[in-house]
């Protein structure tokens, strides 16, 4: 019955069945992503895929409309939700063509829908204050805005939910692909308890920010980057890490399908909160040219180097890609090699590729070690990227207008 508590759970065991009886499983890296092996007709193997969100389904596969006619006989489909997706949770899923490659079909998902009607939301509850949104806004937040040196007055109890509310509708926005906005909620977001006045008009700026820049098609590109392989010198790790190898899952599935490569982008900005002096974390993980793993986030500890906040930041990447590395062998996706990643820090390339690089910092031995036996077990391998091209440095501090928009056009469409 719908509206109990026990309802959610009996309608995901019920369509699990179903799913189940369908050839699908699930996967143990996600229970909502269901798999099956599938053949092409020209012989190309690969696994068709369920996604399920409560009641929202996406099928990917090369014959999608064979799964939803058998889901069709058996539960009633809402009237013209089956064809080729156009919204999904929130977003607008389009298909999208490169000037110069335009006989390639991409698809893309774009948030300008969902962020317009926030805005409108926005806006008349502005109204009703007789206020408006500021303009002329090039950045989310204002030009040397820092919010912990913020000391307006307190807002009150409806205003802190208020204030929430709209930090919750800019937090979707970022995982709808707003990535330009994304360090700047992840400081605001630190006020949720008590905000303050000052606060509440910088998020204000955000919307405005939003409503004169609507770039926001996020194009999952599937071809492959050229590496400059000269970059990732290689290196005898035996004597150092003499058993390091990567944790390999014994389930894994059998990978289907084309390999990817896995690149990613890294950088701290070191003691940027003027209170606490912690550094702040920025990571952007692309599956060739595909983002899909973005963010940004306060360190939990001071370092008292840019090299220790760096090295913390480098660790954190490591995290997530052997997350996802472990993830996508558990959906049946073959990786190419070792994962890529970029850093501007000289010394944190130094000291995590080259195997007779000693620490002088020990309490950032923890993420010393875990970084050098990645490299050395082959997970992940490190190159020098010039801070001009970095562009995890939009997701660490607030960027200028100009470089803030230059960096955006490498992603947002």
């Amino acid at each position: 019955m719908y509206g109990l508590k026990s309802s959610g759970a009996a309608w995901r065991a019920h369509l699990a069945t179903t799913l189940h009886d369908l050839g699908f499983k699930s996967s143990l890296a996600d229970p909502d992503v269901w798999y099956k092996p599938a053949i092409k007709p020209d012989g190309f193997q690969y696994y068709e895929y369920v996604l399920v969100y409560v009641d929202d389904i996406l099928v990917i596969s090369h014959h999608p409309k064979i799964t939803m006619t058998a889901l069709g006989a058996l539960y009633r489909l809402k009237e013209g939700s089956v064809g080729v997706p156009e919204r999904y949770l929130g977003a607008t899923v389009k298909q999208w063509r490169f000037p110069d490659d335009a006989g390639k079909v991409r698809w893309g998902l774009c948030s300008e829908q969902y962020v317009t009607e926030a805005i409108r939301i926005v806006e008349l509850e502005l109204k009703s204050r007789d206020k408006k949104l500021p303009t002329k806004t090039s950045t989310p937040l204002s030009c040397g805005y820092h919010p912990e040196l913020d000391v307006s007055p307190l807002l009150n109890d409806d205003e802190t939910n208020y204030y929430q509310n709209l930090i919750g509708i800019l937090r979707w926005a970022v995982e709808l692909g707003r990535i330009d906005i994304h360090v700047d909620v992840a400081m605001m977001s630190r006020y949720l308890v008590q905000p303050r006045m000052g606060h509440m008009h910088e998020l204000y700026h955000i919307f405005a920010y939003l409503k004169s820049h609507k770039r926001s098609t996020m194009v999952f590109d599937e071809a492959r980057v050229d590496i400059n392989e000269a970059k990732f010198p290689i290196h005898d790790w035996q004597d150092f890490y003499y058993d390091a190898k990567e944790m390999v899952p014994p389930n894994a599935l059998e990978p289907r399908g084309n390999p990817v490569q896995m690149n990613c982008f890294v950088d701290s900005d070191h003691a940027g909160n003027r209170i606490t002096h912690r550094s702040h974390t920025g990571i952007l993980i692309f599956l060739n040219r595909a983002p899909i793993i973005w963010f940004s986030k306060a360190q939990n500890t001071v370092e008292t180097s840019t090299f220790g906040s760096e090295f913390v930041a480098m660790r954190i990447a490591v995290e997530l890609i052997e997350s996802l590395r472990y993830k996508l062998r558990m959906f049946g996706i073959p990786l190419e090699g070792a994962a890529n990643i970029f850093c501007d820090n000289q010394s944190v390339v130094t000291s995590s590729t080259v195997p007779e690089s000693t620490l002088k910092k020990k309490h950032n031995s923890i993420a010393y070690h875990q970084v050098r036996e990645a490299v050395a077990a082959g997970t992940i391998r490190i190159a020098k990227e010039p801070t001009e091209t970095n562009i995890a440095d939009m997701l660490t501090k607030c960027l200028p207008g100009p470089r803030l928009h230059e960096f955006c056009t490498w992603i947002l469409y």
